[in-house]
């Protein structure tokens, strides 16, 4: 697990969370949720009350399940969690990334998305660990999140919205390590997989919602259509940038559903 200190707007979060789906002191979500909550997830409805019933109904379902933070970005009014969920032991689990937004010191919006991990993986590594140097899962270099971000920002922009995989050369730094586990590791990995995928999907369109940065670690939370008139998927990527270039990339996919506990849709 990883830890987190102080009673900033990212311990809050892990404290609601841990709350929430780990049976804890409901209490810490009267103090720290805004009672105009609104809920992105779409099994959830708004309002802290919910949030305590949809947690306490998955508890019932899973008593066993833990979470493993693995990463925390906090920047602004925004924090990210990136986490291994594993709802029943010696299953392989969900990744799962949660975005919080403050209001006044409590959260006030809540998104998240959850995607079963694959037993095996084309690139052979697994969606939560960190391959390239260091080897440290907190964010580093937060002198860097202004260019890092602006960076992944231009890299998402050309990639995947305009689906040039010159970026790929552009951006992506030689010691390069992929854990989407649809992609080939490596540089040339990555470029293989997208030229597959945007070969599939032509129409496929990418719209970025929002880009949460610290130090080294960017997250994009985007909106995939892969054909037009589809609901699309809930997308987050999150990358790792060193030294100028991107390393290291993580991500997690959910489909819109059609209907859901709440108006506010996924984005």
């Amino acid at each position: 697990m990883l830890t987190v200190q102080g009673t900033g707007k990212a311990q809050l979060a892990v404290q609601v969370l841990r709350a929430a789906f780990e049976g804890g002191d409901t209490t810490v979500i009267d103090r720290h949720v805004r009672p105009d909550y609104i809920q992105h997830n779409p099994l959830a409805p708004d309002g802290p009350e919910a949030m305590k019933d949809f947690g306490a109904a998955w508890l019932q379902q899973f008593p066993d399940a833990t979470y493993d933070e693995k990463r925390i970005i906090s920047e602004g009014d925004l924090v990210l969690l990136h986490s291994h969920g594993v709802l029943l032991p010696g299953t392989p689990g969900l990744a799962v990334f949660d975005i919080f937004r403050f209001q006044d010191g409590r959260i006030a919006e809540h998104w998240d998305i959850l995607q079963e991990v694959p037993a095996t993986t084309a690139n052979g590594n697994d969606m939560f660990s960190t391959l390239s140097r260091p080897q440290a899962e907190a964010a580093g270099q937060r002198q860097f999140t202004a260019y890092n971000k602006k960076l992944v920002t231009d890299y998402v922009e050309q990639l995947l919205v305009r689906k040039d995989l010159a970026a790929v050369d552009t951006y992506v730094g030689t010691e390069y390590h992929e854990h989407s586990p649809n992609i080939p590791d490596g540089v040339a990995g990555v470029k293989a997989g997208l030229v597959a995928y945007f070969e599939r999907f032509p129409q496929l369109s990418v719209a970025p919602k929002q880009i949460i940065a610290e130090g080294d670690l960017v997250a994009v939370h985007s909106h995939y259509v892969e054909a037009p008139g589809e609901r699309g998927r809930a997308v987050i990527d999150l990358f790792r940038v060193r030294d100028g270039k991107i390393v290291e990339h993580w991500d997690a996919s959910q489909d819109v559903p059609e209907n859901a506990a709440n108006a506010n849709t996924m984005f």
